[in-house]
């Protein structure tokens, strides 16, 4: 699944830089701009199925939309799209429980559902909210809906970690290719603090399961 996922990853990042050396990235921009509403919306979208299905890759999601949408609505994008869809595994995980869980995503997928189980995360908001902030927060989501998490604190870790680690992703797409010293000293320092929080979180997570 892992493999699955980067190779996704990739192939949606070649489509990008094949639509920039093909066509331009002001061009690109106009025509997706040209969408409307449509534009956000489609990234919603794909972003959103790639966590209630976590064998797509998601993280590149956050990139596309810093470069073809800009870091405003990029970020706006990529959030409501998180508080919504993250809920939704949450929901489903929580309303139908583990067999409907593995079925929708996968033996492979649902095993490492299950591992985030052994670490009592309805007890720890720290990690809840740690976990959140990794790559790993769809199985996260559905993990935090099978241990019986009640939604009112389940929802205040997903709000915190995601108005933390959306932003800078999206601000790494959109300020490499606009040339924004600012946003891009952004991302580079909040990328390093995701980092640090991913790092500390694995640890607090072993301990837990020892």
């Amino acid at each position: 699944m892992t493999i699955l996922k980067w190779m996704g990853g990739a192939m949606l990042a070649a489509l990008i830089l094949y639509g920039l050396n093909q066509y331009g990235l002001e061009p690109l921009r106009e025509q997706i701009k040209s969408l409307g509403v449509f534009a956000p919306l489609g990234i919603a979208l794909l972003r959103g199925v790639s966590i209630i299905l976590p064998i797509l890759p998601s993280t590149a999601y956050l990139l596309l939309a810093g470069t073809l949408l800009g870091f405003k609505t990029g970020v706006a994008t990529v959030v409501i799209a998180d508080l919504l869809f993250c809920q939704a595994a949450f929901f489903i995980a929580r309303s139908y429980g583990r067999k409907p869980v593995k079925k929708l995503i996968g033996e492979q997928a649902m095993e490492r559902v299950e591992s985030f189980n052994k670490n009592q995360l309805e007890d720890n908001l720290f990690m809840m909210t740690g976990l959140l902030m990794t790559g790993l927060f769809d199985f996260v989501s559905y993990a935090i809906g099978l241990s019986g998490t009640p939604w009112r604190r389940f929802a205040p870790a997903l709000i915190l970690s995601v108005v933390i680690s959306d932003p800078p992703l999206v601000a790494l797409g959109a300020g490499i290719l606009e040339g924004g010293k600012v946003i891009l000293g952004f991302a580079i320092l909040g990328i390093f603090g995701l980092a640090i929080t991913r790092l500390i979180t694995q640890r607090s997570q072993k301990s837990a399961i020892d």
